[in-house]
């Protein structure tokens, strides 16, 4: 199996080499934009305020701030399911988020704003959240510490184990997936 080694700040020229079914190590700075943070940072584009974390060619978590066991940085970093956040992820996407980070399947509009902003989606493995969290090297409170858990964290991470779901040449992984489920079924 080919490992890609992918940095953030992402571009458009390493979105484009990305491909559905990629297994890639993420290295570098992701945000943790849990449901309540989602809607708050919409809130604010709709009152035309600035953003109080630049977006711009990053890659957004979904994720939740869990207790610190004692000696760690951070306690599990498991993904939260895409589909949640689906109604806020186009404006963001506007915002110039070149990746997310979840588990699950997008609603087709949220694919489409994908494509038409170059961004990828990068799938996570749940049931792992311990074993994720040991690729964050750092943590930082980004914004809305009111928030409490859902507030937003930057992640320093380190070869962050990953595989894209969705690419911006319209593959989809998940979609792949069920039909190559359903041929072996006989469906």
């Amino acid at each position: 199996m080919v490992i890609k080694r992918v940095n953030t700040p992402l571009t458009d020229e390493v979105v484009q080499t990305l491909a559905a079914g990629d297994h890639v190590a993420l290295s570098g700075k992701i945000y943790t934009v849990s449901d309540a943070a989602h809607k708050k940072l919409v809130q604010y584009l709709g009152y035309g305020r600035k953003l109080p974390v630049d977006l711009s060619n990053q890659v957004i978590y979904y994720a939740v701030a869990t207790p610190t066991p004692p000696g760690r940085i951070l306690g599990s970093a498991g993904p939260t399911t895409a589909e949640r956040m689906d109604d806020y992820t186009p404006a963001l996407l506007g915002q110039g988020v070149k990746g997310v980070i979840a588990k699950g399947y997008r609603k087709a509009e949220v694919l489409q704003a994908m494509r038409h902003h170059r961004a990828v989606y990068f799938g996570a493995t749940c049931g792992i959240a311990t074993l994720l969290s040991m690729y964050i090297k750092k943590v930082r409170l980004a914004a809305y510490p009111q928030l409490g858990a859902e507030a937003i964290y930057e992640y320093t991470a380190v070869d962050l184990p990953l595989v894209v779901n969705n690419d911006i040449h319209g593959g989809d992984l998940q979609r792949e997936g069920r039909i190559a489920y359903a041929i072996t079924q006989g469906n």
